[in-house]
């Protein structure tokens, strides 16, 4: 047996115990819809309105090339219609997510619409006449068994956005997603449709009512992107189903890295798109979907500690006085900053005068602190000069008063001493005098 072929059954077993997903529910121009809960709503006598269909596979399986003629591949197995539908504007975006994807099952996510012409809440499936608006296939084969538009999917949180084009007729349509897996995909029958069925209400279209294709005619069990290897060196791959409506904007059908920019697109839509409203028929119903767990994005920029604020039992610096407390300089300080934050240069101007600071506030800082741009007005202590060596060096130094400092600094309320310590230690950071992280007590 070859290698591929071991590879293929391995992963095609482990399939029996990994989690697969389905579309939990969908992001529809802005408003979140619930969808249909498989491993939940089959198991409730009641369940709520939801713009997904129903469907059998408890077990988050697959329709795979001997169905291909049964309904079963047009909304998975024995499914039947959403109760109501979510509205969208023709133009508008539907982020579909699903609950999990494994990294194994490679291969193209496919998008269709077919028009209800009626109500979709009753529509017979074996009518629906599907057209493809969004397709994703092979994107880089440079190392097998390749990135596929099911790996750009798990990248975008296990989601993928799609385009209602803005050229269809208005009216109620279903909307068919399906992710097929082609990790055992050189065997017969061995590629694994995963279909998915929402209800949506097109609103604001043109005219263009696209011709489609029957559910139990979009593929044979020989196609070329069914029957399929992945596991060898692909210059190309052809995208199963019929060819992607003209009016779609997800580009071309087949090549090696087909429909890469619609589907980056459709990824970066994702992570920002912003949910409003989650419409549900129960009040007391909590859907799981809108608690995700957000994957964590990989930066290489390393986290930079911030400042330490010192202790209560620490006491003030800078001959701080009696009345300036060690809690209040402790729970007043600016150092809690992290270190990476832009800190404008703070000027320190002559005696009498105002210290002047564009810095931002840090967190614990009130609104006012933050957009005030003048420190408290108060008298900067004067430095005297000495001479001192001999005249043929002709050097001198120049020191400063302690006692004039202290003199100073006593004079200052606990409020004043803060604002000064803080403009201190902004002016050394924003200057680059000394590095944040040396500033640490």
């Amino acid at each position: 047996m070859s290698v591929s072929k071991i590879a293929g059954l391995v992963l095609a077993s482990a399939s029996m115990v990994a989690g697969h997903g389905y579309v939990s529910g969908a992001v529809v121009d802005g408003t979140y819809y619930t969808g249909f809960l498989v491993d939940t709503y089959n198991y409730m006598s009641s369940v709520p309105e939801n713009i997904g269909w129903a469907e059998k596979a408890t077990d988050n399986g697959f329709v795979d090339g001997s169905s291909y003629s049964s309904s079963d591949i047009i909304c998975h197995k024995d499914a039947t219609p959403g109760a109501i539908s979510a509205e969208v504007k023709a133009g508008g975006s539907v982020e579909l997510q699903w609950t999990d994807w494994p990294e194994s099952h490679h291969g193209p996510v496919i998008t269709y619409l077919a028009n209800c012409n009626g109500d979709c809440s009753s529509v017979d499936k074996t009518t629906l006449e599907f057209f493809k608006i969004d397709e994703g296939g092979l994107i880089d084969d440079s190392s097998v068994p390749g990135k596929w538009a099911s790996d750009q999917l798990i990248a975008a949180n296990n989601s993928r956005t799609v385009t209602i084009p803005s050229a269809i007729a208005s009216g109620n349509y279903v909307l068919r997603h399906e992710i097929i897996g082609l990790h055992s995909a050189g065997n017969s029958n061995g590629a694994q449709n995963y279909p998915q069925c929402l209800n949506v209400k097109v609103t604001g279209g043109g005219s263009d009512k696209p011709s489609g294709t029957l559910g139990t005619a979009l593929y044979k069990n020989t196609d070329p992107g069914i029957l399929v290897n992945i596991y060898t060196s692909m210059s190309s791959y052809t995208i199963p189903g019929p060819a992607l409506y003209t009016g779609a904007s997800s580009g071309s059908g087949s090549g090696a890295a087909t429909t890469a920019a619609a589907t980056t697109a459709a990824a970066t839509t994702a992570a920002t798109s912003s949910v409003s409203a989650i419409p549900i028929a129960s009040s007391s119903f909590s859907h799981p979907a809108y608690s995700r767990t957000k994957r964590p994005s990989h930066s290489a920029t390393p986290s930079i500690p911030s400042i330490s604020k010192p202790s209560a039992t620490e006491a003030a610096p800078f001959g701080a006085p009696s009345d300036a407390t060690v809690t209040d300089y402790a729970t007043a300080q600016v150092t809690d900053q992290p270190a990476i934050q832009t800190v404008s240069a703070a000027t320190v101007t002559a005696p009498g005068q105002s210290v002047q600071s564009a810095a931002p506030a840090a967190d614990n800082e009130s609104s006012a602190e933050a957009t005030a741009t003048t420190a408290a007005a108060v008298p900067v202590p004067t430095s005297s000069t000495s001479s001192s060596g001999s005249s043929s060096s002709g050097s001198s130094s120049t020191t400063t008063s302690t006692s004039d400092y202290s003199s100073y600094l006593s004079s200052l309320s606990a409020d004043q001493l803060v604002s000064v310590i803080r403009s201190t230690l902004k002016w050394l950071v924003s200057d680059k005098k000394v590095h944040a992280r040396d500033l640490s007590i």
